[in-house]
């Protein structure tokens, strides 16, 4: 098997299934992400497994494993006699999240323009349409992240992606933390913009459109005097 797993296998922000069978492992995973990412858990925040297995009717074993994936992507702090707890990234942390990213992606969405299949840019147009839908409802975090991955998969690059994947869900915890307007986040007209650049095959201008994103990004969170969700609670 190869060793580096296909991003969209490892899918940061997978889709949360609504039904009302027991969830599925990734499934779980989505839903509790989802819970943090809408702060009904803070960042900063301490939890247990039996807690979050009342929330979401499941075994403490199906929770443990969620955690523990959750405590590779950096969003969960494990630590031997100590409750589990949402991590609440500083200024830093941050600022070195979106530098990373800029580096990975740019080098990704070039590559994506080189080969871009007829497959891959119909499931892009898809998600995009889904991003619109539910941009009209309110933010669409978890979407859009979707969207950085799956445009990472068309790359073909499996360690560059497979990196980006430890970045997105740092980047949508950044988000839910900072007291922000949450405008731009996720738009869905600048995705598809992207994606019309990566249809045509023009590298340079998805490059300069990701990078206006991504600034977007960095003055919002980093440039606006913006304050961490767990400090504006305690006043």
């Amino acid at each position: 098997m190869n060793s580096f797993a296909s991003p969209h296998t490892l899918a940061a922000l997978p889709f949360a299934q609504k039904n009302f069978r027991k969830p599925s492992a990734d499934d779980l995973y989505s839903r509790i992400f989802d819970a943090i990412l809408e702060q009904r858990i803070l960042p900063g925040s301490r939890i247990t497994e039996d807690s979050l297995g009342q929330m979401f009717d499941v075994r403490r074993s199906e929770v443990r494993n969620v955690l523990t994936r959750l405590s590779h992507q950096q969003i969960i702090v494990l630590r031997t006699h100590h409750r589990p707890r949402v991590a609440a990234p500083d200024f830093e942390q941050t600022r070195q999240t979106l530098h990373a990213r800029r580096l990975a992606e740019t080098t990704l969405v070039r590559l994506a323009c080189q080969q871009p299949l007829p497959q891959d840019l119909k499931r892009l147009r898809a998600l995009i349409e889904s991003e619109r839908q539910c941009t009209a409802r309110g933010p669409a975090i978890r979407l859009s992240g979707e969207f950085h991955l799956q445009l990472a998969e068309m790359a073909g690059n499996a360690p560059l992606a497979h990196f980006l994947c430890s970045l997105v869900p740092l980047t949508a915890l950044a988000i839910a933390q900072f007291d922000t307007p949450t405008e731009g986040y996720c738009d869905w007209q600048v995705h598809e913009g992207i994606l019309d650049a990566v249809e045509r095959g023009d590298a340079l201008k998805a490059e300069t459109l990701l990078n206006r994103h991504l600034d977007h990004l960095e003055e919002t969170l980093l440039n606006s005097g913006s304050r961490p969700i767990q400090n504006r609670v305690a006043g």
